[in-house]
């Protein structure tokens, strides 16, 4: 299978990265790629929502989980899953990340999947990997993975996808490909 770059938004200073055009039938595989994301806030959150009018509400329905993966600069470890991350049937917007970084060496990069957004049958499903250095200082500081899953509860077509921060600005770039 071959990935068709669709477009590609890149920010400095932005508040959000809509893509509101590309997503339609022409897929069942859509994937979104994040390079250097690095948000204006330390300790802020990448995050997700999605949308079925072409991006004038980003407001859909999810279940999701969260599971994140640590290794300290101190040599501490751990893998969790993160409840305080996760939605159960909730329209907020889903964390990809938490308490990311804002320093140079601190930039968020990852992929999310996006399977048959158009399919008016079935509810969606999406996965994430990223990585990021958290916001923590000295000795403190870590690698962390971040493992995101779930559904977007509802057979309406998804035609809009909105990444942005929980808090401030952010810089990076986000590519979107098709896969088919």
């Amino acid at each position: 299978m071959a990935m068709k770059l669709l477009a590609t938004n890149d920010g400095s200073g932005v508040s959000n990265s809509s893509f509101t055009s590309s997503i339609d039938s022409t897929y069942k595989l859509y994937i979104f790629k994040f390079i250097n994301v690095n948000p204006a806030t330390d300790g802020a959150e990448f995050q997700v929502n999605f949308s079925t009018d072409g991006g004038s509400n980003y407001n859909m329905t999810k279940t999701t989980t969260f599971f994140k993966a640590r290794h300290g600069e101190d040599d501490s470890t751990f893998f969790a899953y993160v409840t305080a991350d996760d939605l159960a049937q909730g329209t907020g917007y889903q964390n990809l990340t938490n308490y990311s970084g804002n320093a140079a060496d601190e930039s968020i990069n990852g992929t999310l999947w996006l399977f048959n957004p158009s399919n008016t049958t079935y509810v969606k499903h999406f996965y994430a990997t990223l990585s990021a250095n958290d916001a923590g200082s000295g000795t403190a500081q870590s690698a962390d993975n971040f493992f995101v899953g779930g559904y977007i509860n509802s057979t309406s077509d998804i035609d809009a996808v909105d990444f942005k921060m929980d808090s401030g600005n952010f810089d990076g770039t986000i590519k979107l490909y098709g896969v088919g």
